[in-house]
């Protein structure tokens, strides 16, 4: 058994910088202006978090199962238990 490197893909390449310009070039063009939209109108409190979701979908539009992975997550046919379920099990407790 493997799992993921924490610092590259399980292709060898290495992950996309998480620098704004770096998330921005690797966007495609039609989620470019939205990242950009984002980054502006976050504070100092939230641009952290900004940066860091889209550079998760740089990541995953990068990958060459990324469309399986988004559709089978979006269609909720992805293995695994989604989140609202842990959390609701952990808040019952």
């Amino acid at each position: 058994m493997s799992a993921a490197s924490l610092h590259g893909h399980h292709d060898g390449t290495p992950p996309i910088p998480r620098t704004q310009d770096a998330v921005a070039a690797a966007l495609p063009p039609a989620q470019r202006m939205e990242f950009y939209r984002e980054m502006g109108e976050a504070d100092d409190t939230t641009i952290g978090g900004v940066l860091r979701r889209w550079w998760l979908r740089a990541e995953l539009y990068r990958d060459p199962e990324g469309d399986r992975i988004h559709t089978a997550v979006r269609s909720g046919t992805a293995p695994g238990t989604p989140a609202s379920a842990v959390l609701r099990r952990l808040k019952n407790r």
